[in-house]
């Protein structure tokens, strides 16, 4: 979710479940350890659970980093080893370190030594012409003798070679069998499974056939309200609260970021699918779009918008 969520998008997500675990775009060790760029750990206290989710593979700066997590106040520290992007794969990050399962496990015992928040990792089931059905199972049992306990696993191999990150989204099969297969072969671990999920009646069936959690990405942004405004129901926890609810919710906060010389489009823009499926949903998306650029654009574009789609609703 790189260049899509933000802390902004991560306010607007809690203020829709209170419930769901909600992660940072990956942040990379070195730019927090030798780049000095600690902004990059800014967080509101609305966004918790959230954890931070760490690129690099040299297991001191990773320790570093984790470190750092910590101190900024994240709750869980999750170690990235399923983005395929080249800029990523030049820096030895993501995906490519499901080739490198020693350094993996390096990196995840130099982050255990260095912080008590809870170490994490979210991997793919192989990459490139690897045995899928050999290198999961060696890599969960590594991790899980690492004393890493929680993995997130996205149900593709990653190409690292020849398909683009979107591509690597959608081309390569999905198989969730084989993570279904990993939940009886690692009864001790906690596993979630990622990729291809777009409903919550999909990530619903997933917890029933006995996965421990379930990571969606893009459906929750494009629609968020049909994903985690009914996430909380899966923990007995059904708030009495609507889109009007959330925006309402929203409001104080992005008058605080306006004070603070922030710019309205910089939080909107992760709120134009809080009305997808509903009478109205064309018209919230146009006026945010449009207007929410423009200066001295105010809390008064939202409200407008959302005036908008009670008007069509009538």
């Amino acid at each position: 979710m790189m260049d899509w969520t933000d802390r902004h998008c991560r306010v607007f997500h809690r203020f829709i479940s209170r419930r769901a675990l909600l992660y940072t775009e990956m942040v990379t060790a070195p730019a927090l350890v030798r780049g000095g760029a600690l902004h990059l750990l800014d967080h509101s206290p609305q966004e918790h659970p959230v954890a931070l989710q760490l690129g690099g593979s040299e297991p001191e700066e990773l320790a570093q980093a984790a470190r750092l997590g910590t101190e900024a106040g994240y709750d869980e520290i999750n170690l990235n080893c399923g983005c395929p992007s080249d800029r990523v794969q030049s820096g030895t990050f993501g995906a490519v370190l499901m080739k490198h399962p020693q350094t993996v496990v390096d990196c995840v015992t130099a982050m255990k030594r260095a912080t008590d928040t809870e170490i994490t990792v979210k991997c793919r089931i192989g990459v490139d012409d690897q045995d899928a059905e050999a290198v999961l199972p060696d890599f969960l049992a590594r991790l899980s003798d690492a004393g890493c306990t929680r993995i997130a696993i996205h149900a593709r191999k990653a190409w690292l070679q020849g398909l683009s990150p979107k591509e690597n989204r959608d081309i390569p099969p999905l198989d969730y069998d084989l993570v279904l297969r990993m939940r009886a072969a690692f009864p001790d671990l906690h596993l979630s499974v990622n990729g291809g999920i777009d409903s919550l009646a999909q990530a619903e069936d997933f917890l029933l056939k006995g996965l421990d959690g379930v990571m969606i990405g893009r459906a929750a942004y494009h629609q968020p309200w049909e994903v985690l405004g009914r996430a909380d129901r899966l923990w007995g926890d059904a708030p009495d609260q609507t889109r009007e609810d959330v925006v309402e919710a929203m409001l104080p906060y992005i008058s605080a970021h306006l004070a603070a010389g922030g710019r309205l489009h910089q939080v909107t823009r992760h709120m134009l699918g809080l009305y997808a499926g509903r009478p109205g949903a064309r018209k919230w998306r146009q006026i945010l779009s449009t207007e929410a650029h423009r200066d001295g654009a105010d809390t008064g574009v939202v409200e407008r918008a959302r005036d908008a789609v009670l008007a069509e609703a009538v």
